[in-house]
Formats: C-alpha cells, sequence, structure tokens
C-alpha cells in the first residue's frame, strides 16, 4: 500500500482554524517535511496549486507557493520519493507543462509527475483575466482530455499534431524525452471526472469523508473501479485522510474538538461560496463535497482521529477497500504529525510491515 503527503504548499496546511497551528509556506518547511517522508519510507509527494486565499482573520491559503517550481527544489534534495506537482490547467499551456515535467524528470529520474487541476474556484482565475466564464465548468474535462492527449504526444513522439476544440498543435515538438513514463494524477469526483480519471490517469484521488469512518468511501472507489473497467486501464484510487494522532484518543480527540471551536467562518464561508459557482455540479462532484457544513474545518475530508495503535488500525481498514492503490495524508501539525506517524503509528500498520521505518 503507497502511502504520501499532501505538503502544506499554502498557510496553515488544511485547517480552516484560528486555534489550529498557524504557519507560512516555505521551501525550507516542505523540505523537511518531505526528507522526512523519504526517510520514513513513504512512497509519495504531492503538491496543490492554490492561486487565492480564503481570506478571513487566519488569512487561510493567502500565502502560497507555486507547485512546480517547489516540486523541481525538492526533487533535487531527495533520492527516492515520487513528487507530483499540480497543473491549473487554465494558466499553463500543456507544451510547457510537457517540457517542465520533463526537466523536473531530469533531476529526479523516473520519480515525477503531474496532477491535472480543472479549477473549481472561479475568484483563482477571474483575477488574473483567464476565467472563459462559468460554461468552463460544463467543458473542463474535454479541455482537461485535450491538454492531457498533448503531453503524452510529447512525452511518448517527441511531436504532437493534435487539434481539437481547445488545443491545436503545429509540428509541435520537444526533446529530450522524459526517461520514464509520467504518472497523472486526477481527483475529480463527479461521473464525468471519473471517466477523465479512467480515460487518462494514473491513479485518482478520492476523498475519505467522516469522522473515524475509515472506508466509507467505498462507493466512490468502486464508481472509479467501475469507470476503468469500462476504458479497461488499471487506476488506483487514492484516498485523502487527515491524520490527527496522540498517545491516547482523548489527546487526539482534544486536539479536533479545539480546532472545531476555533473554526474560521469568515474563511469558510468565502469557501462555501467559491465551492457554489458550480451550479452544474453533481452530488459527488469535489464542489458540493467541500461544502458540508459538518467537518468544514479541513475541507470535509475525512479524519482519522485517536491514538497511535487506533489510528493504523483505520489506516489499515482503509486500505482493504477493493480499487485503493495508496493513502495521501495531512496532518494538524505536519512536523510533529509526520514524525508519529513514521515512529509510533507506521510500526504498527499491518500494510506497510514491510517498509524499514528509520528517522532521517
Amino acid at each position: 500500500m503507497d502511502i504520501g503527503v499532501f505538503i502544506p504548499i499554502g498557510n496553515n496546511g488544511w485547517l480552516i482554524s484560528k486555534a489550529s497551528p498557524q504557519y507560512m509556506p516555505s521551501f525550507e518547511l516542505n523540505k523537511q517535511i518531505v526528507q522526512k517522508a523519504e526517510g520514513y519510507g513513504l512512497d509519495f509527494a504531492l503538491s496543490m496549486i492554490k492561486l487565492r486565499g480564503f481570506g478571513g482573520e487566519t488569512e487561510f491559503w493567502d500565502h502560497n507557493l507555486e507547485s512546480f517550481t517547489l516540486m523541481a527544489s525538492l526533487a533535487a534534495v531527495t533520492s527516492k520519493i515520487k513528487l507530483f506537482a499540480s497543473t491549473a490547467i487554465l494558466t499553463l499551456p500543456p507544451a510547457i507543462v510537457a517540457r517542465m515535467a520533463t526537466t523536473i524528470d531530469s533531476v529526479a529520474p523516473g520519480r515525477f509527475g503531474v496532477n491535472i487541476v480543472t479549477g473549481w474556484a472561479p475568484a483563482e482565475y477571474t483575477q488574473m483575466g483567464v476565467w472563459p466564464g462559468d460554461d468552463y465548468f460544463k467543458y473542463r474535462y474535454d479541455y482537461a482530455s485535450e491538454y492531457v492527449q498533448v503531453m503524452k504526444d510529447l512525452w511518448a513522439d517527441g511531436v504532437s499534431d493534435f487539434k481539437g476544440n481547445h488545443f491545436t498543435m503545429e509540428d509541435c515538438k520537444m526533446s529530450p524525452a522524459p526517461s520514464a513514463p509520467i504518472k497523472i494524477v486526477a481527483a475529480g469526483q463527479s461521473d464525468t471526472g471519473m471517466k477523465f480519471s479512467s480515460t487518462y490517469a494514473d491513479y485518482s484521488f478520492v476523498l475519505g469523508s467522516g469522522i473515524n469512518t475509515p472506508t466509507s468511501f467505498a462507493p466512490t472507489s468502486k464508481r472509479l473501479m467501475d469507470a476503468a473497467a469500462q476504458t479497461g486501464r488499471d487506476v488506483g484510487a487514492y484516498v485523502l485522510f487527515m491524520v490527527i494522532s496522540g498517545a491516547t484518543d482523548a489527546e487526539a480527540r482534544a486536539k479536533w474538538d479545539a480546532y472545531q471551536q476555533g473554526a474560521d467562518m469568515e474563511a469558510l464561508s468565502y469557501m462555501g461560496v467559491q465551492g457554489a459557482a458550480d451550479t452544474t455540479a453533481g452530488e459527488d462532484s469535489t464542489a458540493k463535497s467541500i461544502n458540508v457544513p459538518e467537518g468544514a474545518v479541513n475541507f470535509n475530508m475525512g479524519t482519522i482521529i485517536g491514538s497511535y495503535e487506533n489510528v493504523a488500525k483505520m489506516l489499515d481498514e482503509a486500505a482493504t477497500v477493493p480499487g485503493v492503490k495508496g493513502i495521501m495524508m495531512t496532518f494538524d501539525d505536519f512536523i510533529v504529525g509526520l514524525d508519529d506517524f513514521g515512529t509510533k503509528v507506521q510500526p504498527l500498520m499491518k500494510c506497510r510491515e514491510k517498509i524499514a521505518v528509520a528517522a532521517e
């Protein structure tokens, strides 16, 4: 079972709370996190792309690094862990992203992949004049499909003459080729998003749900498996959880209760407005998921809260869900949480028993 970390490229990670650890993003912080993850035998690290924050008292995600340049820097200071950067596809042409990915592959041969971000918050794009209008919500996966096809053509053949509704290549060249296939990750939760993932991606993120309900995402994983069966491709689910651990269940729960009580309501309100912009979103979409009030303090991703032993048991349960190939984690405190995971949780996990646990 692959285990990875969703690194904090934005301030305060994934907790929209005045009571959670408050910190700015930096290369040094993320280098420390990724090197620790590599030392503990984690398989991958992924950084998001976020172009406008939610404000509020915590200035949530008002401060963000850029994904590709950060991962290129991390590639140079790691040796084993796989690295995924995210492209906001409305902001960067596919031929440029293909070349950027190949460049990072030359730094970290065989260790780099690209996460496709179609975009759900219009304000990220209207601020720079690249939002094509709300009709984009209806065709964004057609746009993404063409985008990925151009990259795949260039990586495989060094040339693309792709002609589509959104991209037209005229003997577009790229060399050198990457040393190994560049893996594609996607995260769409809607039926259309699942179809895109099953056609073009190697991995698709599914959102865990609820508090200490580690297998509740199983229906989403099955939807992905069903979609992949239609395309005949092997697409693995990577499930996303926030992990809040402690010496006892009570200690871990006290942290969560404090984060909930300190929720930054202004920032949460902004997130809700942006998430509601897509009026065509289905009930299973990412936009709908982030707008559920309960637990919104951490984007309603599945949350694993408990003692080190119980966290290990719940993550093992998640690993048994059909279709799951990996678990991607966030933490309330990334440095402390990652050390606790590496030294106190992972050694208790059956699905990770073959991993040699050693601190950096």
